[in-house]
């Protein structure tokens, strides 16, 4: 139990305290979010894909969630835009999640630049009033298409591909729940597509789809497990199967390829004692260790991004406020530690996102409530950006395009 709580503030105790602290609205980013909070009729945003793209993240509040709007220009700085309402309320604290806020589309391989907005949805959880929300990204503007239950309680993870939509319930006993989207964006449930946990109190961090769709992969933090469910053709979630992770605390992960899954494992807040580990899930849902653990030399590796190429993974390091890099062998799916520090951050990292095309890592940092951006190399080198602060204390969930 103790270790749970510990996980749920964000894996380290140095993210609690900063997430406790209580700061007066006088950012730029809470002021524009209350005023767009009356209307969900924001001008859209100008669409110039050529030279830009947009960064989303929720502002968490219990008040009203947010999604917050971040324009990014041809140079990979982030310039704040605007706030749109997501229909329900956040928790104003730390989730232990990756995958809150998510664009439908961007599945196994899908990094490409260039997209057409209006087939692109942005989904996002709203922890608080136990639903999940779905918007239509229009000329980079977005417009709520549908707020519906989570199926459970405190959703705080959202995996998609093609026109299927799960959530990850970590509330009460914990569940994942189904949910069909729609070509309007909006989100119908899947009957008898719940399912539990491995347990009543799993600690659970994230969920995201592999093999295509067909099956479900979940990290639990307390149980040190990684589960699956392979999916129907109905779409419901329909057999359970689990490993215990190669060391404990498993929490975020990329989904590569041909099943692989790169897995970051916190070791319960280890000082230097984070390790990346890989595993494969197999159509039938079974899953085996490909390798590892892998060490950070790092401590609270708790989320984990992937290059589009496949070739670099990105840990972010909450406790040492750094990001981790490491090699992928695209044929074994091995990974090899290419820099303990590949960059330092603002304190507190937690949630990360690639740019599409993998140009821009965009990392968001809870103990400084803001986002440091980084230009990545064709070696996976990185180089520091100017950094965007005023978010509001609470905020989770990191998406970019």
């Amino acid at each position: 139990m103790k270790l749970i709580k510990m996980i749920a503030a964000t894996a380290v105790t140095v993210i609690a305290l900063a997430s406790c602290q209580k700061e007066k609205n006088t950012d730029p980013v809470l002021d524009a979010a209350a005023n767009t909070a009356r209307s969900q009729q924001a001008a859209p945003l100008a669409n110039s894909r050529r030279n830009s793209g947009f960064v989303y993240t929720l502002s968490n509040q219990t008040s009203g969630n947010m999604v917050l709007v971040y324009r990014r220009g041809a140079d990979g700085s982030l310039t704040y835009s605007t706030a749109y309402a997501a229909g329900g309320n956040g928790t104003g604290g730390g989730l232990g999640n990756q995958g809150a806020v998510v664009i439908a589309g961007n599945n196994e391989g899908d990094e490409e630049e260039g997209d057409d907005d209006n087939n692109k949805v942005l989904l996002a959880v709203n922890a608080g009033s136990n639903t999940i929300s779905s918007f239509k990204i229009a000329g980079g503007g977005l417009n709520l298409k549908s707020t519906v239950s989570s199926g459970g309680m405190r959703p705080i993870s959202i995996a998609q591909y093609g026109n299927l939509v799960y959530v990850l319930n970590a509330g009460g006993t914990g569940n994942i729940s189904g949910f069909r989207l729609g070509e309007s964006g909006k989100l119908t449930p899947i009957s008898n597509s719940t399912q539990p946990l491995s347990s009543n109190a799993s600690g659970p961090a994230q969920v995201s789809f592999v093999r295509n769709g067909r099956v479900l992969v979940i990290t639990e933090k307390a149980t040190n497990k990684i589960i699956t469910y392979t999916v129907s053709e109905a779409g419901r979630a329909a057999t359970m199967h689990s490993i215990n992770a190669a060391s404990n605390t498993p929490f975020g992960f990329a989904a590569g390829n041909s099943g692989n899954i790169y897995v970051s494992e916190a070791v319960g807040g280890a000082p230097n004692g984070s390790n990346v580990s890989v595993y494969k899930i197999a159509y039938d849902g079974s899953i085996r260790l490909v390798q590892g653990p892998v060490a950070t030399g790092q401590t609270a590796a708790c989320w984990v991004v992937l290059t589009g190429n496949g070739r670099n993974i990105y840990t972010t390091n909450t406790a040492s406020n750094t990001l981790s890099s490491y090699n992928v062998n695209t044929n074994s799916a091995q990974v090899a530690l290419r820099q303990s520090i590949a960059a330092t951050t603002n304190m507190g990292p937690i949630d990360a996102a690639l740019s599409a095309g993998s140009k821009y890592l965009y990392v968001l940092n809870n103990g400084t409530h803001s986002i440091t951006a980084y230009e990545v190399a064709a070696n996976g080198d990185l180089t520091a950006l100017p950094a965007t602060t005023g978010l509001p204390v609470g905020a989770n969930g990191l998406a970019s395009e």
